[in-house]
């Protein structure tokens, strides 16, 4: 059945918003009629609270609720990405289990991937899952997890045959974080943020039903993952932000943003914050260093094309096609553009950059800024994967020699001991 026209779903969704929103209703309350309308997340499935609209249409549905203020679905953090791997990939139980609760956002995520020896090369992942009994039991580590500390549930991912290759050794749970099996430590950050976590299992236990698609599927899935998360992060999509508006429904999503957001309070400094530049050439005189202005110029541009290739790729998912080298160019560009970000920055304050403190340029931000760039050359894939990529899918060139994607894995060299 083809889609209605996206004037007559604006026309049916103002109406029912405008029979329906209430701001006096509980967050949850609300959200619960929402999910049963399915205009909460009208990009689901239709049998599993959505009507299976496109994107576009989606994002058209959401710009009806911002003209009227009206609040969405939880979207905050990584319950996004396992709404999407549910979706994707979950059997029925664990959708019935979990994306209703996903949705009103009784429920927090984190997504566990990384390790100390495989961050990059994901699928050289060691933490283990064996099945003993009845039960899977978890044992190992992982690192820089966002949302862990209050996280009620996890995705992870976990190795279950250590006689097959790498990437096809690998499975993917839901896994409970507040059982005595987890230990969630924060991770102290040179910016003096501590919005990552390790996770420490000992004899985790998770459920055979809470593994998700087949035994050995693992690398699939969690490639779906990765690819909402890219797509979440290509600079376009709007942020939840708190309202001072009256009404019980925004007090209860303003302290529900808080939590969730905490995490990423830094990130705009990740990116170089150019929103910023202007003001400080201008507030400094270094608006009239013919030197400054050039390179200004030059990151302005770099910033354009940052967000030409994000549009570019954000293009291509409306269209169904799918995650091509877009993604990998467009994690470049952000790279390039924050490491300008610092040099220009450095060009304006001079010194006075590295200075923290209340008598420190804008309050210690730009020192930040100096400290914060740096991860964004790693998070998401380093940049070196990046040009591996492109430079196998768009340049053609033959893949780099490996010796450790056929074997067995527990015969493959690794950082650290298992």
């Amino acid at each position: 059945m083809s889609e209605p026209s996206e004037r007559e779903v604006r026309a049916e969704v103002s109406a029912w918003l405008a029979e329906n929103w209430d701001p006096d209703l509980g967050l949850v309350e609300w959200r619960g009629k929402l999910i049963d309308s399915g205009w909460g997340a009208p990009t689901f499935p239709l049998e599993w609270y959505g009507k299976g609209y496109s994107d576009p249409m989606g994002r058209a549905i959401d710009d009806e609720f911002e003209k009227i203020g009206a609040v969405t679905v939880a979207r905050v953090g990584i319950r996004n990405l396992a709404a999407a791997t549910l979706i994707a990939h979950g059997s029925d139980l664990q959708k019935e289990k979990f994306l209703r609760r996903i949705l009103t956002g009784e429920d927090t995520w984190c997504q566990l991937f990384s390790e100390p020896g495989s961050g990059s090369d994901l699928a050289g992942a060691s933490t283990r899952a064996d099945f003993k009994g009845n039960q899977w039991i978890v044992n190992g580590q992982k690192v820089w997890t966002t949302s862990a500390h209050h996280a009620n549930w996890g995705l992870l991912l976990a190795r279950t045959d250590w006689d097959a290759p790498k990437h096809k050794g690998l499975s993917y749970f839901i896994i409970d974080i507040e059982q005595e099996g987890v230990t969630v430590q924060p991770l102290k950050q040179m910016n003096g943020h501590a919005s990552f976590n390790q996770v420490f299992f000992t004899d985790a236990i998770v459920e055979p039903e809470m593994q998700i698609s087949e035994l050995g599927n693992g690398w699939a899935v969690a490639t779906t993952t990765l690819m909402h998360e890219r797509r979440g992060a290509d600079g376009l999509r709007k942020q939840t932000a708190k309202t001072l508006k009256p009404g019980r429904c925004y007090a209860e999503e303003a302290t529900e943003i808080e939590v969730q957001q905490a995490p990423y309070i830094w990130y705009p400094q990740r990116h170089g914050r150019v929103d910023l530049i202007l003001a400080r050439a201008r507030e400094t005189g270094k608006i009239n260093d013919p030197a400054v202005r050039q390179e200004i110029a030059r990151l302005f541009i770099l910033d354009k094309s940052a967000e030409f290739m994000a549009r570019r790729a954000r293009a291509a998912q409306d269209s169904g096609k799918p995650q091509g080298p877009e993604g990998s160019l467009g994690k470049l560009c952000t790279t390039r553009r924050s490491r300008m970000c610092a040099i220009v920055h450095t060009m304006i304050s001079n010194t006075d950059a590295m200075l923290t403190g209340h008598d420190s340029p804008m309050d210690g931000v730009i020192a930040e800024i100096l400290v914060s760039t740096p991860a964004q050359s790693i998070a998401g894939g380093t940049d070196e994967i990046q040009r591996n990529i492109i430079s196998e899918r768009v340049l053609k060139m033959p893949k780099e020699p490996r010796t450790d994607t056929t074997g067995p894995f527990r015969d493959v060299k690794r950082n650290i001991g298992t």
